[in-house]
């Protein structure tokens, strides 16, 4: 039996034992990969969860969101890849897991390949579909992020040359990340619906919505050429107010 070369880390508190295991489950239907969970009570979720879906659960360094994520990826195997992090409470389409890796193994160059996403509620009805496509990787530069990362696969090496997550970022670490991997590799897209994310409250970019917008402005000025920085505030603050208001327009920000 081969070792698994995608590894997927799934950070959580352990209170929401309902989603977690859906989220689990999706994951294993996903495709063939190793499965490490990170929380603050890994002994007492030991005993919740059937051993059979993950491999591996780890404590949380208790530093944030950002860096349990990175603590994890940090910690999987040698023989993993490609990576990436599920929220505890979305899921992955069946089959999205090899059919992502088919992509992302036939060209070294690609540093991040990602899908598009469903929106589901809290009884995981569908309510929307991110119809993201290539364009939205140059959109993300200057306007709202609608990359997907849940179902997304990210090259190992290139995480570890762009220096990983940012520990420092609560809401939109995942578009500074986005933007670093853009300039060391190439990005393709599956025009295919890889994830479900769960819209409701409860979630952080859901109920932290103006705190992750202001951020995320921070986190596209800083990726500008200097050069356009200082005029940037031009089109940043319009675009603030759009992306805060938008609702269902643009719901992945």
């Amino acid at each position: 039996m081969t070792s698994p070369i995608v590894g997927v880390v799934v950070p959580t508190l352990g209170k929401r034992l309902n989603y977690l295991i859906q989220a689990l489950m999706s994951i294993r239907e996903a495709g063939d990969s190793f499965l490490c969970v990170v929380s603050p009570q890994p002994d007492e979720l030991q005993t919740k969860i059937d051993s059979k879906l993950y491999d591996r659960i780890l404590p949380d360094p208790g530093r944030g969101l950002s860096a349990a994520i990175d603590f994890g990826i940090r910690a999987l195997p040698d023989f993993v890849k490609y990576v990436n992090w599920l929220g505890d409470d979305d899921l992955l389409v069946a089959g999205s897991i090899t059919l992502a890796l088919s992509v992302i193994e036939s060209d070294e160059d690609i540093s991040l390949v990602f899908g598009r996403c469903q929106y589901i509620d809290e009884q995981s009805n569908h309510l929307w579909l991110n119809k993201s496509g290539r364009w939205t990787t140059t959109l993300m530069r200057v306007g709202p992020q609608l990359v997907p990362q849940p179902g997304a696969l990210i090259s190992r090496g290139r995480y570890e040359e762009v220096g990983g997550l940012n520990h420092d970022l609560k809401w939109a670490f995942d578009l500074d990340l986005f933007l670093k991997l853009s300039r060391v590799g190439a990005t393709a897209f599956i025009p295919a619906t890889l994830a479900k994310f769960r819209w409701h409250d409860d979630s952080l970019s859901v109920g932290g919505r103006a705190g992750s917008v202001a951020e995320a402005s921070a986190v596209r000025v800083a990726a500008l050429p200097s050069q356009l920085r200082a005029v940037s505030v031009v089109w940043e603050k319009p675009l603030q107010m759009l992306i805060r208001h938008s609702g269902r327009i643009l719901p992945y920000l």
